[in-house]
C-alpha cells in the first residue's frame, strides 16, 4: 500500500516504482490476428466516439450504445465505492462519415480482442496528430491514480499565467519530481496550491475536459476521468507541436514545452506503458499512475502520452482498473496502446 494520499506509488510512498514485468499473458497477444484483419479509411479531422457494447452476440443486434458512465469521487484505500469490476468493450456508433466509422471499427476490432484476454476493465483514446483523426474505445470514469499529476500542473501553470508570472523555484522543484519521479508528497503540495479539487476543476473547464472530476478529501489520485478527457488534456498539451492538430491551447507556448519536457525525463522504473507502442523513443512523453485498491485487492493502472511509430505520431490514453496486481495491469496496458496504435496506423 502506499502513504498518503492515494494517486500513483511514486518516491513518497511505500513502494517504488515496479520495473516493467519481463512476463506477459500469452492470450493477450491473441490480438495479432485480429489486428491483420482491421479496415477502413481514415478521413483528415474525423473523430467519433466508441460507447459500450453489450457483452452477448444476441443483445448486440438489439441493444443501443448505452452512455458513458461518469462516477464521481470514490473512496480512499481502505474504503468503498470501487466501481464494479469486469469488461468493458464498446462498439461503433452511427457516425456522420462511413471513414469516422471505420475508424472506429478499427479500433473496436482491436481492443476487443484485447479484452477477451482479460477479466479487468480498461478504455483507451488514440489520435493520429497527422490526420488529427481520433477514436475512442469505451466511455466509463477511471480513477487517475498518478495521471492526473499532469493534469495539476496544468492546472498550475494557468495560474501562474493569469497571474503574469513563472513558476516559483519551489514549484518547480516539486513539479520536477512530482512527473518525472512520481512523487506524492510534492503532488498534494501544488494540489493544494491550485485549490484542491475546486481549483482543478476550474483549470479542466478552461481546458476542455468536461468528464474529469477531482478528488474530495485531498484524495487527487481518487480524480476520476475518461479516456476521452485524457486525450483532450494531451491535445492541450501538444497542440502546436503538430500542425494537424488545429487547436488553440489555453495553455501557453512555455507552458505546453514544460510539460512535454518533464513527461520527456519519466524515470527509467517507470518507463512502461503507452511508451511500448513506440518504436522511436527520443519522441514519447509519458506519464504513467497506479494504485492498489484496499478495499478489492485490486488495481487501477493507467498510462497517457506521445509516441512515434512507423514515422507517424501518436496521443494515447489507456485507462483500467481491476487487475490482480501492477505487472498484470501493465501488461493490459501496454497491449491495448500497442493495438490502438496499430489499428490507427492501419485502418
Amino acid at each position: 500500500m502506499e502513504s498518503g494520499t492515494p494517486g500513483g506509488i511514486g518516491k513518497g510512498g511505500a513502494h517504488r516504482g515496479t520495473h516493467r514485468p519481463a512476463t506477459r499473458r500469452p492470450a493477450l497477444y491473441a490480438t495479432a490476428a485480429a489486428l491483420a484483419l482491421l479496415i477502413g479509411a481514415v478521413a483528415v479531422g474525423a473523430q467519433v466516439r466508441a460507447h459500450d457494447r453489450p457483452r452477448s452476440a444476441s443483445a448486440r443486434s438489439s441493444a443501443a450504445a448505452s452512455p458513458s458512465a461518469t462516477a464521481s469521487g470514490g473512496q480512499a484505500n481502505g474504503g468503498s465505492g470501487m466501481e464494479r469490476v469486469g469488461r468493458e468493450k464498446s462498439g461503433a456508433t452511427a457516425s456522420a462519415t462511413p471513414s469516422a466509422t471505420a475508424l472506429t471499427t478499427a479500433l473496436t476490432d482491436a481492443l476487443d480482442a484485447v479484452a477477451d484476454g482479460t477479466d479487468a476493465r480498461f478504455s483507451a483514446a488514440v489520435l493520429d496528430t497527422g490526420s488529427a483523426a481520433s477514436a475512442v474505445y469505451g466511455g466509463d470514469a477511471y480513477d487517475t491514480a498518478s495521471i492526473v499529476k499532469v493534469d495539476i500542473l496544468a492546472a498550475l501553470l494557468l495560474r501562474a499565467q493569469d497571474a503574469g508570472r513563472q513558476l516559483t523555484a519551489q514549484e518547480r522543484s516539486y513539479a520536477g519530481v512530482m512527473i518525472q519521479q512520481s512523487d506524492n508528497d510534492a503532488a498534494t503540495a501544488l494540489w493544494q496550491e491550485i485549490g484542491g479539487a475546486t481549483g482543478l476543476d476550474a483549470a479542466n473547464k478552461r481546458l476542455g475536459l468536461t468528464e474529469t472530476h477531482g478528488g474530495q478529501a485531498g484524495r487527487w489520485g481518487l480524480t476520476r476521468t475518461t479516456a476521452a478527457d485524457q486525450l483532450r488534456l494531451l491535445r492541450e498539451i501538444f497542440a502546436t507541436g503538430d500542425a494537424g492538430l488545429g487547436h488553440k491551447a489555453a495553455l501557453s507556448e512555455r507552458s505546453r514545452d514544460y510539460i512535454q519536457q518533464l513527461m520527456g525525463q519519466i524515470a527509467a522504473d517507470q518507463a512502461w506503458g503507452v511508451s511500448a507502442a513506440a518504436d522511436d523513443t527520443t519522441g514519447t512523453r509519458l506519464k504513467n499512475g497506479w494504485l492498489p485498491r484496499s478495499a478489492t485487492g485490486l488495481w487501477d493502472v493507467n498510462s497517457i502520452g506521445r509516441v512515434t511509430a512507423g514515422g507517424r505520431t501518436y496521443l494515447v490514453a489507456v485507462l483500467s482498473d481491476g487487475h490482480q496486481d501492477m505487472d498484470t495491469g501493465v501488461t493490459v496496458v501496454e497491449t491495448a496502446a500497442r493495438a490502438a496504435v496499430h489499428a490507427a496506423a492501419t485502418a
